[in-house]
């Protein structure tokens, strides 16, 4: 018989919210005999069926729900017909993609689960006990609903440790090359599955990659013409090897491409986009030499390296320099990586976050734009706001919000479970006061 989990009398009502997560400070009792990634029942605290979930006592999530049907399965048909409805809400959503995160752990009813596709080739990460019990389920579940030609096992995350899981990686199934190559909004990119971050590549921002593309043309009519490659008549069209270039629809200036800063590349899929859709140059900084050597790739791989210059810096330093020097640029685009993987760390996170918001205001030319994120879940989206706020105020700057979003389609939330939102994404227009 299944054990049950009793649940506190005066708690959150969070679990018939649809939030899957059972906290040891909410149970009450354990009524049965369970063995650590056993399945035991959630029940109120009258003992009304609510949940079946997986079992960690080790773990400050004591409980992660499975199913809400008290006879429930675990076997491969189960996790094969979950991992069969995840793949159909992406192909509804984001259509005929071959490649984006495939399963979201909770977000899917998988609670630990992460799948990223690869083209043909799926990269996997299992997060929690109670999902690391049916590991031989799920491979075989993947292997029916996919039919890759490899899965390779990214269980090296230090979160595993707080599961009492070992860090591991491997070929799971297959045969999986250390690179893929992948599309992304009709741009090409090389993604290491092997030794990238995470499972190799950042799903969630496809969205918002595309979100900056007009952003990167339309500077011809304002600023200064003589930026561009020509010469500037009395009239102000622009004269290039001795041909006035006009807009052939509407007899206007040519317009140029936009003057692009991006700190924190990474492996350049921003820069990409940036100079695919129309930027003259692309000033690109991490302060990874190995994730730089990836960006420069992509960048030839999709013809714009001779618009990108890569640098590698502490992106910190870089901002304070490039305003000392006096330079800005069009567009700003910050993307670090997360600066509070804790609560603890929430304090020292607002000030990098503010330091990097600040300085990238001041390398922004009047009436150009700030592309800026977080992924620290434990800086919520008002926080957030205010940081840039904050950030404006010191720069005498005043912001005009043009676009605020998630993560994208592929990385879906249940309604509830904040803990699903951590992605913020905002593209400011920045004006001088």
């Amino acid at each position: 018989m299944t054990a049950k989990l009793f649940l506190n009398r005066n708690r959150k009502r969070r679990i018939e919210t649809g939030h899957p997560w059972v906290y040891q400070s909410e149970v009450n009792r354990l009524e049965g005999r369970v063995e650590a990634n056993g399945i035991v029942q959630i029940v109120n605290h009258q003992g009304v069926f609510l949940a079946l979930a997986t079992y960690n006592p080790e773990s400050q999530i004591i409980a992660r729900v499975l199913s809400y049907r008290a006879d429930e399965v675990f076997d491969e048909r189960f996790f094969a017909r979950r991992i069969e409805e995840a793949w159909a809400y992406r192909q509804r959503f984001i259509g005929e993609i071959e490649s984006c995160r495939a399963v979201y752990g909770e977000a899917d009813f998988l609670p630990g689960l992460i799948v990223d596709k690869y083209s043909d080739v799926l990269s996997v990460q299992i997060l929690s006990l109670g999902m690391e019990r049916f590991k031989s389920q799920i491979r075989a579940a993947l292997m029916t609903v996919f039919q890759p030609r490899g899965i390779f096992l990214r269980n090296d995350v230090q979160v595993r440790r707080l599961e009492g899981l070992p860090l591991e990686t491997s070929v799971w199934a297959g045969n999986v090359p250390e690179k893929v190559e992948i599309e992304e909004n009709g741009m090409r990119f090389v993604v290491d599955i092997w030794e990238g971050q995470k499972t190799g590549y950042f799903f969630d921002q496809r969205e918002n990659r595309a979100a900056i593309a007009p952003l990167m043309t339309g500077w011809g009519n304002s600023g200064d013409h003589r930026s561009l490659d020509g010469h500037v008549g009395m009239d102000g069209i622009v004269a290039i090897n001795g041909q006035a270039a006009t807009d052939r629809h509407q007899h206007q200036p040519l317009e140029r491409g936009a003057d692009v800063l991006e700190c924190f590349c990474h492996t350049g899929a921003f820069t990409v986009h940036a100079a695919k859709y129309g930027a003259r140059h692309v000033t690109a900084v991490d302060i990874s030499l190995p994730a730089i050597e990836v960006a420069k790739e992509n960048a030839r791989l999709n013809e714009v390296d001779d618009r990108i210059d890569f640098i590698e810096a502490n992106a910190f330093d870089f901002l304070r320099e490039e305003e000392a020097s006096g330079r800005n640029y069009d567009v700003v685009i910050l993307d670090p990586p997360a600066f509070a993987k804790s609560r603890r760390a929430l304090e020292g996170a607002i000030r990098g976050y503010k330091e990097i918001n600040l300085r990238g205001l001041k390398l922004v030319r009047d009436g150009g734009f700030l592309v800026t994120a977080s992924c620290s879940y434990h800086l919520r989206p008002d926080m957030f706001k205010d940081v840039i706020l904050d950030a404006a105020f010191d720069a005498h700057k005043v912001l005009r919000l043009v676009h605020w979003s998630g993560a994208g389609k592929d990385h879906p939330e249940i309604a509830g479970v904040d803990e699903g939102h951590y992605l913020k994404f905002a593209i400011y227009e920045v004006r001088s006061r």
